[in-house]
């Protein structure tokens, strides 16, 4: 196996980290800073109130984007134990 075919996999691997993690972080992210600017404003500084919206939300994109994320995951998958079979390890 050669070394740039090894980085070639491993940037395939980190790409595929960002675009099955990446959504849900975003989103939680843009949820903490709305909430975080909302307590700004209000002057109110309770944890469980930037805690517990945040949990719900991510709960609920993990949910919607569980579709997209283990057809992300299959395909990647798949493509590593097909290029492991074509070695013949």
């Amino acid at each position: 196996m050669q070394y740039d075919q090894n980085v070639q996999y491993l940037s395939f691997a980190f790409l595929q980290i960002i675009k099955t993690a990446g959504p849900i972080l975003a989103i939680a992210l843009a949820i903490g800073l709305i909430i975080g600017l909302i307590q700004a404003a209000t002057s109110i500084q309770e944890m469980t109130l930037s805690f517990v919206p945040k949990l719900f939300v991510v709960l609920g994109a993990m949910a919607i984007l569980a579709p997209y994320t283990l057809t992300s995951l299959t395909d990647y998958f798949y493509f590593i134990f097909e290029e492991i079979s074509s070695k013949g390890y």
